[in-house]
């Protein structure tokens, strides 16, 4: 009796094996998971305290994580911090004092057409040529005497006489003086009858692309953006780029202010490039726990407030976002970059949030809740579970 109760316990003890390995390897598994919160996969911010500063110190000098982080200060965003951005100094100038605001008048180049008349004498209209007909291409000069491109100009009885630089009043004057020797009290008219000297290129969301003529009307930006058709619902008028002599100036073409100011009192001159961008080249990264990760793009007039771009993106992800931890990085590509935090939990932050103005390349971070980190391990621990009791049911 004893022998059959020994035999039956061993028979019982055989089957127990591989049981306990199954919950080896449950244990082991439930283990990594509690430790793995510690280390929760995925994107996060950390803000660094004195003691992971003293061992990142220690233990992270040849990374140079640490020393980064720790160079960074998170400023949380309140009144206090928007007043005092507010205050700061804008990152482009405008209207330098070297820029010409008043015009002396339209000056001759190579190019140019002259419409010259010598009244009573119907001989001198044969050497400014015929009219071209309607067949002839439209680039064709019309009618006229043609600066030659020294800046000279020929005409009959006179011979050849340097006009580059001078008004047509000027040149009037000279021709008459000249004429005067050959012919009694000549009366002679001069005007331009083709602009071709100097050229303002305007690129970029703008109707009508390509270049303008500078004639004897000043011409300002706002001159130049409107022959070439105006902006397009794209353009953003806030950040006009005026290129003169390899140097970019920018301009803030969206505020009806400034048409009685900078952009509406500066002369463009030949050789101008006017770059009118796209408002998705100073577009804002918002990514994280959001709807929508998208680049938010700022309104016509260059603007973008943080509820802008998290409205842009669809707001907060309910489920998984940690509102109390909306982040706005700044400068990321700089040797400093700045970090603001703002608390979203309440209603009234959004106050905030609508005042705070974003600027171009800002990143809009939201971090995750620790649920939404529990569940990320989650599913990264669960094909070792799955595997550790298929052995178990495999060997039972």
């Amino acid at each position: 009796m004893i022998h059959k109760t020994v035999t039956q316990s061993q028979r019982g003890a055989s089957p127990m094996k591989p049981v306990s390995l199954a919950r080896l390897s449950v244990l082991l598994s439930a283990s990594a998971l509690i430790g793995g919160c510690a280390f929760a996969p995925g994107m996060r911010m950390i803000t660094p305290g004195p003691a992971s500063a003293q061992q990142g110190n220690s233990a992270e000098t040849s990374t140079g994580a640490s020393e980064t982080e720790s160079q960074v200060k998170i400023q949380d965003i309140d009144p206090a911090l928007i007043r005092d951005l507010a205050t700061r100094p804008p990152l482009r100038a405008e209207t330098p004092a070297t820029f010409d605001t008043t015009t002396s008048g339209y000056r001759l180049g190579p190019g140019d057409v002259l419409q010259i008349t010598v009244w009573d004498h119907p001989e001198f209209a044969e050497a400014a040529g015929s009219q071209a007909g309607p067949a002839a291409r439209p680039s064709d000069p019309p009618a006229g005497f043609v600066v030659d491109p020294n800046g000279g100009l020929q005409f009959p009885y006179v011979g050849q006489l340097h006009v580059a630089g001078l008004p047509p009043e000027q040149v009037q004057a000279a021709l008459t003086k000249a004429l005067g020797k050959m012919f009694r009290s000549p009366q002679v008219t001069v005007r331009v009858a083709s602009f071709r000297a100097r050229q303002v290129y305007i690129e970029g969301d703008v109707h009508g692309p390509g270049s303008l003529s500078v004639n004897d009307v000043p011409m300002t930006l706002y001159d130049a953006v409107s022959r070439a058709g105006g902006f397009l619902d794209s353009a953003d008028q806030s950040r006009v780029v005026l290129v003169r002599d390899g140097a970019q100036h920018e301009f803030n073409l969206a505020d009806n202010r400034t048409q009685t100011g900078s952009g509406g009192r500066i002369i463009l001159k030949g050789g101008d490039l006017i770059h009118v961008p796209s408002r998705e080249e100073n577009g804002v990264y918002v990514m994280g726990e959001v709807v929508k990760p998208t680049t938010a793009l700022p309104r016509r007039n260059g603007l973008l407030t943080l509820s802008d771009a998290i409205s842009q993106a669809g707001s907060f992800n309910s489920a998984t976002a940690d509102t109390a931890q909306l982040y706005v990085v700044r400068g990321a590509q700089g040797a400093t970059p700045e970090v603001y935090r703002l608390d979203a939990r309440s209603p009234v932050a959004m106050v905030l949030a609508n005042q705070f103005q974003l600027q171009p390349k800002d990143i809009v971070y939201v971090d995750g809740n620790g649920l939404v980190r529990f569940s990320r391990i989650l599913n990264l621990l669960l094909p070792a579970i799955n595997t550790g009791v298929g052995a178990a049911v495999l060997a039972k």
